[in-house]
């Protein structure tokens, strides 16, 4: 078999997850994927194994993660309101700042080798927002881009800008870890703990404050669906 790019995606729900074990999982899945593109580029025979690509879809408990370029003092909260909230505090390996997970938030993680699509983390990520701007326009909300603030973002310039979806990405050996958080049903006070992605001034929103319902778990499946039909779409891709 001659080197060729893998545009299939191996769909995987988690369903509702402690944040640690996500994330070993994805560390195992990408140094899998790494261990393999190591191995292929060790071979003389011009035989190659095709590399994986992932898309989980998980749900954390309440749970703060920091990025390693971030600021500890965005985290508001200390260890015994922390308790009484029920959340963690978790530091992390992923680009970007602070950010919360929990209940009604929609976390996708794509363990993605960028090889097989390309090689362009600036790219990616623009394309990872797209995703989310597509999915949330069938609601008819208008996703945009803030420049130098990763996400998507409801009200860009204006007085109420507010993030609906934040992402932090890791790659190594150009495989992808990490990826995007939805507000959908997400309890938005557990944001007032942090200051979120170490942006001040701008506040964040969900699916069901803007379009003023909660949505069902029938709801949350569609959205689901429609998340993996703008994947394929932008990242020219097929699911398995």
């Amino acid at each position: 078999m001659t080197k060729t790019q893998n545009r299939t995606l191996k769909f995987e729900e988690l369903g509702l997850m402690d944040y640690e074990p996500a994330f070993s999982y994805q560390e195992k899945l990408m140094k899998e994927i790494i261990e393999l593109k190591l191995k292929n580029r060790e071979r003389t025979d011009g035989e190659y194994e095709e590399t994986p690509n992932y898309l989980l879809f998980v749900e954390h408990p309440h749970v703060y993660t920091l990025g390693k370029s971030g600021d500890e003092h965005n985290m508001l909260a200390n260890s015994e309101k922390l308790k009484e909230i029920n959340a963690t505090f978790v530091k992390t390996n992923r680009g970007g700042d602070i950010t919360y997970h929990g209940f009604g938030q929609l976390v996708g993680y794509p363990v993605l080798d960028l090889d097989n699509f390309k090689s362009d983390i600036f790219l990616y990520m623009r394309n990872l927002e797209e995703v989310i701007i597509r999915t949330i326009a069938e609601y008819g909300l208008i996703g945009e881009r803030s420049e130098g603030e990763t996400g998507v973002w409801l009200d860009v310039g204006k007085p109420y800008q507010r993030k609906i979806c934040a992402m932090g990405v890791k790659t190594s050996k150009w495989v992808t870890m990490h990826g995007f958080g939805l507000n959908v049903n997400t309890d938005l006070r557990y944001f007032e703990y942090i200051i979120p992605c170490g942006i001040k001034d701008k506040t964040v929103t969900s699916l069901k404050r803007e379009l003023e319902r909660e949505f069902s778990s029938e709801e949350i499946i569609e959205l689901k669906n429609k998340i993996k039909k703008y994947f394929m779409e932008v990242f020219d891709a097929e699911l398995n």
